[in-house]
């Protein structure tokens, strides 16, 4: 698979890093981590702790609740990032459905972030507002 680095993918087009500015998104890139994962390996398991933010480059990825399969990502998806928030159980498995690459931000190089580039913590704050409206109107209206 060739090989693709964190330098190729634009950041500013994730939503969660969408308002930084280039120099913030510089300090972004250098907190991510490439990884590649082959097909039917699982890159995180529903009821585990995560401790990492995967973002996908190339490849797609199978996610599964209870075993069955609710979604499928691509590349520019994301999933993790509720694990570096409250470091809960994970609420799904994701399981490469091909060859992938992706880049990863651990739990302290994200804290580390949060520390010198403000603007993540105010799209994380309105990103789980939108979590929870979203859960409550399940919840509510059914």
């Amino acid at each position: 698979m060739p090989r693709t680095s964190a330098q190729e993918v634009d950041l500013s087009k994730i939503w969660l890093f969408a308002p930084c500015s280039t120099r913030d998104l510089r300090k972004v890139r250098q907190s991510l981590d490439e990884i590649t994962a082959d097909a039917g390996e699982v890159l995180c398991e529903e009821g585990s702790t995560g401790h990492e933010f995967f973002l996908i480059v190339k490849g797609t990825a199978a996610v599964r609740r209870k075993g069955r399969k609710i979604a499928t990502l691509g590349p520019g998806k994301y999933f993790g990032e509720l694990a570096l928030l409250d470091r809960q159980p994970r609420s799904a498995t994701v399981v490469a459905e091909t060859d992938m690459v992706l880049l990863v931000l651990e739990q302290r190089h994200f804290l580390g972030l949060l520390d010198t580039v403000p603007l993540l913590s105010r799209k994380l704050l309105g990103a789980m507002a939108t979590r929870l409206r979203e859960a409550d109107k399940l919840a509510f209206h059914g």
